[in-house]
């Protein structure tokens, strides 16, 4: 990867993500984390990277050690909550947070970017961006599923198979809930709109998804020539 940001004349970055095994209610997983996440950042700064993906973290208190560990190593930190609960909140054991003021806390701690990736698809994500673009001053990053989700079915998990209505679609089938192409292309235009700056899809992704995206923010990937 560094190889390749070198030639291209690219940033590279590091990643690191949830760790399952997070839970506030437990010390001992607290500082597991923490030793987890510093280990990754570590690696990652050995291989030089330029900066560190903290993502799909749903506890803020895990995302605030995540966050931690990058500015530690002195770069920048792109750090994005994945809204899994319906009611638009982080997971936590003794409160649930607004997702959007848990953004805020994150971005007044020093993370250079913050915002959403991955479980939900482009039409309930968007309501969550709203409300932290009134919420947060700084940079804002968008990365969802490319996949139908809905008011009543908020993320690709809790999709139900077309065929029956009754079995979940997750994993083997969620075929029949992607994206087109020109929807995320919309997606792409309308994040462009409330100002977030960092975007790109989750998982289920694929290359036709990422060339409309590019082309519809003004890009021209390689692949254009087929489009």
């Amino acid at each position: 990867a560094r190889d390749v940001a070198n030639t291209t004349g690219t940033l590279m970055a590091g990643n690191i993500c949830n760790t399952n095994i997070y839970d506030p209610a437990k010390p001992e997983s607290i500082e597991m984390a923490r030793k987890i996440f510093d280990e990754q950042v570590r690696w990652a700064v050995e291989e030089g990277a330029d900066y560190i993906i903290a993502e799909t973290l749903d506890f803020q208190g895990e995302a605030l050690l995540a966050l931690d560990a990058i500015k530690a190593a002195n770069l920048p930190a792109v750090v994005t909550l994945t809204p899994m609960l319906d009611e638009d909140k982080t997971r936590e054991t003794d409160q649930d947070i607004p997702i959007e003021q848990a953004l805020r806390v994150l971005e007044d701690r020093g993370a250079d970017v913050v915002g959403f990736n991955c479980w939900r698809g482009p039409s309930t994500m968007l309501p969550i961006m709203k409300k932290a673009r009134q919420a947060c001053r700084g940079h804002l990053a968008a990365l969802p599923v490319p996949f139908r989700t809905t008011p009543e079915q908020k993320t690709m998990f809790v999709l139900k198979d077309l065929a029956t209505q009754t079995k979940l679609a997750f994993p083997s089938n969620l075929d029949e809930h992607l994206e087109s192409r020109r929807s995320m292309a919309e997606f792409a235009v309308a994040a462009r709109e409330l100002d977030f700056k960092y975007l790109g899809i989750c998982c289920g992704n694929s290359p036709g998804h990422m060339r409309s995206f590019a082309e519809a923010l003004g890009r021209v990937p390689v692949a254009s020539k087929y489009s």
